[in-house]
C-alpha cells in the first residue's frame, strides 16, 4: 500500500475534482459521508453524545459534512467550531451554512476556555480541527481545548490525522496534540501512524476510500510504502518438482564466541526454516559440539581458536552470506572480519557485531559492496548513523547512509522500516513479543536463507522481515506477549508461509462491527 506525502494528497484532491468533474465541496461531501458511514454501522442511531469538533479549514469542512449527516439521522449531536483565525476556506463556509440550513441548533462558536463545553467520559469526540493542513504551533486555549479532549476520558476519533499531529515533522508539545483512539485517513495511512515519536498520538487507524483518481493512485512514485500480504503473495518463488537442495542456495552464517554460540544456532535454524537448500555456519571451536548436536541439519566450520573468530577461512561456494550474530569485537576478530570484507563479492548480511565493528572502525565501510543488507537494533543503529534529533532525522539520516554506501538498511522495531536509497517500506506485521533475546538473529538467517534463494536482497529483505513478524503474529496466540521467544518464530514460520496463500474467514454482518464506539 502507498503511503502518499500531504504534498501528493492535496495534489491527488485536485485531479480527482477535475478528472471526475466534480467540485472541491463534493469530494468534501463523499469523505464526509464516508465518516458518517463508518460511525453509522457501529453506532445504529445509539443516542450517545457526539461532539463534532471542527476547525475553519477543510478538515472542518469534513467535520460540518459529518455534523450535519449525524442530524439528518436523529443522532444526538453536537457541533462546535473552533474559531482559531479569522481565515476560512470556501468549502468550510459553504457546509457551515448547509448545516446552519438543516437544523435550529447552529453550530456553537469556541473562542476561548470559557467556551469549553462539558464532555462525559461516555461521550463522543470527533476531532476535525485541523487534520494534515496544520503548518503551526496552535494557540495556548486550542491546547487547552485538546487537552480538555483527554481529561474527559471521552472515546476520541480523529478525521484524517489527529490535530496538532504534523503529517511530515514531531511535534514540539505533546499537549498541543490530540489523543485519538481511533484516526480515520483518507484514501491512505500517514507515515506517522508508524513511527515511535508519533504512533502514540492514535491506538489504531483505518483506511476510508473516498475515490481518488485510480490512474493517479496507480501511477505516482511515493517515498513510502506499506507492506503486507497483497505485496508479499506476488513475489513468494514457489518450489518446483524436480528441484533439489542444490536449487535453493548454500547459506554461510559466520560467528559466535564463547557464551554466545546460541546466536548462530538461532540464526541457522532461522536460515534452514526460511527454505534454503544448504546451510554451513562458521564458528570457534567452542560452537562446534553445540552445532552439530543442536543443529544436525547444517555442517559445520570451526576457526583455529576455542573461543573467538580470528581467521575467517573456508573451501566452500556459498550464494549468501551473514555475518556478526554473537562474534564480539575482539581486535583479532576485527582483523579477521576486515579482511573478509575485503576479498568477499558474495551477498552479504551484516548484523550485530559486524555492525558494532563498523561502527568502531568507520573506515571499514568503504569496503561494503552494493546491495549489503544492514539488520540493526536500535541502539546499533545509533553507532552506526550517529544520534538523531527526532524519528524524521534518523529517517533522513538512514537514506543518507544508504545512498553513501548503496545499501540496504532494516532498522529493526515496532514497524521494522526498510531503508532503500530515498524509498522507505514499513512492514504490517509483528508485536511486542518480538522484544526478546535471540529475533533478531533468527531475522538474520532468514534474509540469509532467501537471498541464497535467488531472492534479491531488497526483496528478501522486506520478505524476511514480513515472514518474522508473522510468524510472531500467530505464535503470539499460543505463547502470549511475555512468554514469546525466538525459538518460536522459527516453529512458526512454516505457518506464516502458509498464511500467504490462507483465505480471509467470511464474518458476518454483527461480526464485523467494531466495539469500539
Amino acid at each position: 500500500m502507498k503511503i502518499f506525502s500531504k504534498e501528493q494528497i492535496y495534489e491527488g484532491d485536485l485531479l480527482t475534482a477535475k478528472k471526475q468533474n466534480i467540485s472541491s465541496t463534493e469530494l468534501m461531501e463523499r469523505a464526509g459521508t464516508q465518516i458518517f458511514n463508518w460511525i453509522h454501522q457501529r453506532m445504529q442511531g445509539a443516542q450517545v453524545p457526539i461532539h463534532v469538533f471542527c476547525g475553519i479549514g477543510n478538515n472542518g469542512g469534513d467535520g460540518l459534512v459529518l455534523a450535519r449527516q449525524l442530524v439528518n439521522y436523529g443522532y444526538n449531536v453536537h457541533t462546535y467550531v473552533v474559531n482559531c483565525s479569522d481565515k476560512r476556506t470556501q468549502d468550510f463556509l459553504i457546509n457551515y451554512d448547509r448545516i446552519k440550513q438543516t437544523t435550529k441548533k447552529w453550530p456553537i462558536m469556541l473562542n476561548c476556555k470559557a467556551d469549553f463545553p462539558p464532555i462525559g467520559s461516555d461521550d463522543i469526540i470527533v476531532d476535525a480541527v485541523f487534520g494534515i493542513g496544520l503548518n503551526r504551533p496552535p494557540n495556548d486555549w486550542v491546547k487547552s481545548l485538546f487537552q480538555h479532549f483527554k481529561e474527559s476520558k471521552a472515546f476520541t476519533l480523529a478525521i484524517d490525522l489527529p490535530s496538532g499531529l504534523y503529517a511530515d515533522k514531531v511535534p514540539k508539545d505533546q499537549n498541543g496534540v490530540v489523543w485519538a483512539d481511533y484516526t480515520l485517513s483518507f484514501q491512505s495511512p500517514k507515515l506517522v501512524f508508524f513511527l515511535p515519536d508519533t504512533s502514540k498520538y492514535t491506538r489504531q487507524w483505518e483506511v476510508l476510500d473516498i475515490e481518488i483518481d485510480l490512474e493517479f493512485l496507480q501511477q505516482t512514485e511515493t517515498e513510502v510504502e506499506l507492506i503486507g500480504k497483497n505485496e508479499m503473495l506476488p513475489i513468494y518463488k514457489p518450489r518446483e518438482k524436480f528441484s533439489h537442495k542444490g536449487t535453493y542456495g548454500h547459506g554461510l552464517l559466520i560467528g559466535g564466541s564463547y557464551g554466545k554460540i546460541g546466536a548462530m544456532l538461532l540464526s541457522g535454524r532461522g536460515m534452514l526454516a526460511s527454505g534454503a537448500g544448504l546451510v554451513t555456519v562458521y564458528v570457534p571451536k567452542c560452537g562446534y559440539m553445540p552445532m552439530q548436536t543442536a543443529l544436525p541439519e547444517a555442517m559445520v566450520i570451526t576457526d583455529i581458536d576455542d573461543d573467538i573468530l580470528t581467521a575467517i577461512k573456508y573451501d566452500i561456494e556459498p550464494t549468501a552470506i551473514g555475518i556478526g550474530m554473537g562474534m564480539g569485537t575482539n581486535e583479532k576478530t576485527h582483523a579477521a572480519f576486515q579482511m573478509f570484507l575485503k576479498t568477499n563479492n558474495l551477498p552479504l548480511i551484516i548484523d550485530a557485531d559486524g555492525i558494532n565493528l563498523l561502527s568502531k572502525h568507520e573506515g571499514d565501510l568503504g569496503l561494503i559492496k552494493p546491495q549489503t543488507v544492514f539488520t540493526p537494533h536500535p541502539k546499533e543503529l545509533e553507532r552506526l548513523l550517529g544520534k538523531w534529533k527526532d524519528d524524521f532525522d534518523k529517517l533522513k539520516k538512514a537514506k543518507a547512509f544508504s545512498k553513501k554506501y548503496k545499501c540496504i538498511l532494516v532498522i529493526k522495531g515496532a514497524h521494522t522500516i526498510t531503508v532503500f536509497q530515498d524509498k522507505l517500506y514499513i512492514n504490517s506485521t509483528g508485536n511486542p513479543g518480538l522484544a526478546t533475546g535471540g529475533t533478531g538473529d533468527v531475522l538474520t538467517g532468514i534474509i540469509t536463507g532467501l537471498i541464497g534463494q535467488g531472492y534479491e536482497p531488497l526483496t528478501a529483505s522486506l520478505f524476511g522481515v514480513y515472514l518474522h513478524g508473522k510468524s510472531a503474529d500467530i505464535a503470539v496466540n499460543d505463547y502470549s506477549y511475555q512468554s514469546l521467544t525466538a525459538s518460536h518464530i522459527i516453529d512458526y514460520l512454516g505457518q506464516a508461509y502458509l498464511d500467504l496463500f490462507a483465505k480471509p474467514p467470511v464474518q458476518s454482518e454483527s461480526e464485523n462491527k467494531d466495539d469500539n464506539l
